[in-house]
């Protein structure tokens, strides 16, 4: 078998495992900026093509989501190792085991809510990992300009409207849609000028306002599914 088609076997087979064992288990409760999570999934370390942005987040419970959140992230990136087989993916913040607040952020509250950093490539133009460490706040402090440019790191914006094209694809076949998708700005010329920019540009529901802190080294995604409403009583 060849060596792509093993590693995407292999992220089939982590989607099909925590859809086995996981999913009947978590129930998200009101929403992205006010709610909780039961049961939730902690997402996988890495894989073949995806990393977490920080050892430190994990051991400290900083990535968990709702089951299908989860089925949706693994079945998306085997789906973009499928077309972009050299990109290299980073996840961020998600949320805590059973939602809640989450300092510093706004949302990530019921387990439908995740960042993601920007794919990126090297000087050499080769597909690389963004720098996580303490000194850049595991990737968060890093700022890219208006072209996406950071030091000897560019954007690699094919790699980025990939995986959000695959995003959609994995949560439309689970009954789950994409809700929110904030962006910088200034990058949704480049999305849209990509193969899948067509596409991008009819369903992808980027936000249209200016979200309260700028979102250029990570991208965050809201995910779309039936809560239970929040008994207020009931939180922590």
């Amino acid at each position: 078998m060849p060596v792509h088609a093993v590693f995407i076997a292999l992220l089939a087979l982590g989607a099909t495992t925590l859809a086995a064992h996981a999913a009947p288990a978590s129930q998200c409760f009101g929403n992205v900026s006010k709610g909780r999570l039961e049961g939730g999934v902690k997402l996988p370390a890495a894989g073949p093509n995806f990393s977490a942005y920080s050892a430190a987040a994990i051991a400290a419970g900083r990535t968990h989501v709702h089951a299908t959140t989860a089925q949706i992230i693994m079945a998306a990136y085997a789906g973009a190792h499928a077309s972009q087989p050299g990109a290299r993916y980073v996840y961020g913040e998600t949320g805590m085991e059973k939602g809640g607040p989450f300092a510093p952020h706004k949302t990530h509250q019921n387990g439908l809510s995740v960042d993601f950093f920007v794919p990126v490539r090297n000087a050499r133009g080769e597909p690389v990992s963004l720098p996580s460490s303490p000194q850049n706040r595991y990737g968060y402090n890093i700022e890219f300009d208006a072209a996406g440019r950071y030091q000897d790191y560019r954007i690699d914006f094919a790699a980025f409207a990939e995986h959000l094209y695959q995003l959609d694809v994995a949560a439309k076949a689970r009954g789950a849609a994409l809700a929110l998708v904030i962006v910088d700005r200034s990058f949704i010329p480049a999305l849209l000028a990509t193969v899948r920019g067509p596409w991008l540009r009819q369903h992808m529901p980027f936000m249209k306002g200016r979200p309260w802190v700028r979102h250029d080294e990570h991208y965050h995604v809201d995910f779309k599914l039936a809560c239970a409403p929040l008994d207020t009583a009931a939180i922590f």
